[in-house]
């Protein structure tokens, strides 16, 4: 039963998720994480910008290298994700002393998971661009750039576990204010290392990746301070680095799941791009350059799965089970109504939002032919992600992970082999298939969340009594 008077725990951002009313906290919280987010999307819309500025071949070659880069993404994002639920958890039931220990340990875990990374990601490197059916000229630039992100992973895993730290106490500000400053040094570090000059030689295309190498170990010292100030890190030894076999075994247990779930993501990528360079670079280089503009319309729902996972974690661990409840129902309805908006802006915008980034007319007549159809995508997956946060907020990560094999491995493959190849359909059989694999894994994982919250609901009403409009107990 929860207590009457839950316990306080504000975050240094003046944020209480265990007493402040769920709606206006879903606002404060998830609308820091979306401004970061949009920055984010906008230095990668710079790094891509620029690829197109030296050639076709070097805007393929970024856009093949997503599905490997998104390898680091995925395992950053999987140990962020149990870290935060984690330490959510720990503060909801008071114990910030545990909280503190799984913050140190976090932060080791990163860094050992930031070196296997490095080493393995430089070995298989050629392998993988193999894979993606990467050839000549688009291979070589591909290898020089991906080798570069690579040797600095160590400082994109360390922003990860840092920025769960601070996650898990409410506070989505301090990452944002990186995510702008990283910005803005890179709208300025990539034509420089790019193009050199002030004592730097001319990079290319391996400029714009050490250029996000810089701004990113720039992140790890700004966001470790802030960590500090929060006192998630306070009286921190080095030798609280040293890994605890308990505290690395809760933390595998859920961000391996969660990993996983992501690196079926980064497979999924893998496989549409396998299909779709079938048609050559400029298709791509297009799909690429659509992924970008999802990636904005998407924004919104970012921000919100970090709010849904902090606010499901703590009050989870709070056992204030009506404040869960009320969570879910609110980020699911509220990102359904926002997808609408993004829906018919991408669909309306698809031929302007692409040329900005191409003036090839086959890059942009394909661009637009696959935003038409993913733009009706976009709901499907504010179902899918928020769902997946309630999951891994409530410890839950397996089903997550069944749904995104499902939906990112074994459906996809048959049916794009089915529509492009079979039946003729080219890559409107790929865009195809994504809508129809996509919105079929979102009503399954909605039906499986409404039930479980239906028996949450269930567990509060017979817990407490009566409960105010804000989900908390009167």
């Amino acid at each position: 039963m929860p207590d009457p008077a839950p316990r306080s725990t504000m975050s240094q951002s003046g944020h209480d998720l265990l007493n402040q009313p769920i709606p206006g906290l879903i606002r404060k919280i998830a609308l820091p994480t979306s401004i970061g987010y949009f920055f984010n999307t906008m230095f990668n819309v710079v790094d891509t910008f620029y690829g197109g500025r030296i050639s076709t071949d070097a805007l393929a070659a970024m856009s093949l290298s997503f599905p490997v880069f998104f390898l680091i993404i995925a395992i950053g994002a999987g140990i962020s994700t149990g870290a935060t639920s984690l330490i959510g958890h720990a503060l909801g039931a008071g114990d910030r002393d545990g909280a503190r220990h799984l913050a140190g340990q976090t932060l080791s875990f990163g860094l050992v998971h930031g070196i296997l990374v490095m080493l393995v990601g430089l070995a298989s490197a050629p392998f993988l661009y193999g894979l993606l059916g990467a050839k000549g000229t688009v291979l070589q630039l591909a290898l020089q750039y991906m080798n570069c992100i690579f040797t600095g992973s160590i400082f994109f895993l360390v922003n990860y576990v840092l920025n769960a730290i601070l996650n898990a106490t409410g506070d989505s500000r301090s990452f944002r204010n990186y995510l702008v400053l990283g910005f803005f040094l890179n709208l300025v570090c990539d034509p420089w290392f790019m193009y050199g000059g002030l004592g730097l030689p001319a990079f290319g295309l391996p400029g714009i990746a050490w250029a996000t190498v810089l701004v990113q170990a720039i992140g790890n010292c700004y966001m470790l301070m802030r960590v500090r100030q929060s006192g998630m890190l306070r009286h921190f030894r080095f030798r609280e680095l040293l890994p605890d076999r308990q505290a690395y075994l809760q933390l595998a247990k859920l961000g391996f799941p969660s990993s996983l779930n992501m690196m079926t993501v980064a497979i999924g990528i893998f496989v549409i791009t396998r299909f779709v360079a079938r048609f050559g670079s400029d298709a791509v280089a297009a799909y690429g350059i659509g992924t970008r503009i999802e990636q904005i319309a998407l924004l919104p729902v970012m921000g919100m799965n970090v709010a849904t996972l902090a606010l499901v974690a703590q009050n989870s661990g709070a056992r204030q089970i009506e404040r869960v409840v009320l969570t879910i129902r609110t980020s699911l309805r509220a990102g359904m109504i926002l997808m609408s908006f993004g829906t018919a802006a991408v669909f309306l915008a698809a031929r302007p939002l692409v040329s900005l980034f191409s003036k090839d007319p086959v890059v942009v007549a394909i661009g637009v032919h696959y935003l038409h159809f993913e733009s009706f995508v976009f709901t499907a997956y504010v179902i899918l992600y928020t769902s997946v946060a309630v999951l891994q907020g409530l410890k839950r990560p397996a089903f997550p992970l069944v749904i995104g094999v499902a939906r990112q491995i074994v459906f996809p493959i048959p049916i794009f082999y089915l529509l492009a190849d079979v039946l003729g359909w080219g890559l409107t059989g790929i865009w195809c298939g994504i809508l129809l694999v996509t919105w079929s894994a979102a009503c399954v994982i909605l039906f499986y969340v409404l039930r479980l919250a239906a028996s949450l609901d269930g567990a509060a009403v017979l817990a407490v009594p009566e409960a105010g409009e804000d989900g908390r107990s009167s």
